[in-house]
């Protein structure tokens, strides 16, 4: 800012240094509010930035909604004409079978209990039995022998080692529940608890999905070996809370296979250790991550949803109409 004895020594220097000083205030002046321009367009992005139009996580979005990339078809809800239709098939052999007899005539009110059915109409409805766990009570008998007077006990199975215990489908339904359907541990308990009438503790649901995960080690180095033999894989990470800390969750996948790995670290050290990238020789498909292209054995794929989140970037950010798809799909 000019103080007022500067001004007023550039007027009594005669026009053209007045001119001059003007040009350079509106040099300065334009020069500033093209920063600020950028500086608020920089912020606007950032505001308009979200899962859909970026790489960023949905969870990132919060409660706000974000545009779907899907186009309104125009049609109704639910079925739609000429849907071929999906509904439950007989069975040849029932469970059960209830037998409605006609006890007298309609018309005249004789008596019909006697009387041979013709025919019948079927109906059946399918439904479950009440939920009851089985107990299955294993006895080992004890003898001594009558000739030597040596005491003999018979061996229990090798799986059944406690007085009171749960048995493997128990198990498998409660780290089913936890572990795919992603229900909390004392969700579960509740839900063994109304099911069943008995809890399903926290520290059981523990040992069974160490037991589970123990179990799965062969399973998953097949895994492993089978994506590396595939000719195309899906690469992503995403970041995950592990113990109340941000760790990363990283996943290579084919349309039948998946191979999951946390780790505390997102980039190659992460890669390195998970033992798939390092090896693979095929195409990995990926979100243009910078730690994707430290693998120089593979070809490299970018991920057309990623960029169609960048076109929707530019339409809603920029206004460029060229990333719409009507102008994409034109001739």
């Amino acid at each position: 800012m000019l103080k007022d004895e500067e001004i007023l020594a550039v007027y009594n220097q005669g026009p053209d240094a007045v001119i001059t000083l003007v040009r350079e205030l509106f040099k300065s002046f334009e020069f500033q509010v093209a920063v600020l321009d950028a500086r608020i367009k920089h912020l606007e992005n950032q505001i308009n930035t979200n899962s859909k139009n970026s790489g960023k996580p949905p969870s990132s979005d919060g409660l706000a909604r974000t545009k779907s990339q899907r186009k309104k078809s125009g049609k109704k809800s639910g079925a739609q004409k000429g849907h071929p239709g999906h509904t439950l098939e007989m069975v040849p052999i029932p469970d059960k079978v209830q037998v409605h007899k006609v006890k007298q005539c309609c018309q005249c009110g004789v008596r019909l209990t006697d009387q041979a059915a013709e025919s019948v109409e079927r109906r059946q409805v399918v439904d479950m039995p009440p939920l009851k766990l089985e107990v299955t009570e294993h006895r080992a008998e004890q003898k001594t022998c009558p000739h030597c007077g040596a005491f003999n006990k018979a061996s229990f199975p090798v799986e059944v080692t406690q007085p009171v215990q749960y048995g493997p489908e128990v198990k498998a339904l409660a780290v089913y529940c936890n572990q795919y359907q992603l229900i909390p541990y004392d969700r579960t308990e509740e839900l063994f608890r109304d099911l069943f009438g008995r809890p399903f503790s926290e520290g059981s649901l523990f040992a069974a999905n160490q037991l589970c995960y123990e179990a799965l080690d062969g399973a998953e180095q097949e895994v492993k070996q089978q994506l590396l033999n595939s000719p195309v894989i899906n690469c992503d990470e995403t970041g995950s809370r592990v113990e109340g800390k941000t760790q990363w969750l990283h996943v290579v996948s084919t349309p039948e296979l998946t191979y999951y790995g946390i780790h505390p670290k997102r980039g190659s050290d992460a890669m390195d250790e998970l033992g798939i990238l390092p090896f693979y020789t095929g195409i990995a498909k990926h979100d243009f991550w910078k730690a994707y292209f430290k693998y120089v054995l593979c070809g490299h794929s970018l991920c057309n949803d990623h960029h169609l989140r960048e076109l929707t970037w530019v339409i809603e950010n920029e206004h460029q109409v060229w990333g719409s798809a009507d102008v994409r799909s034109a001739p």
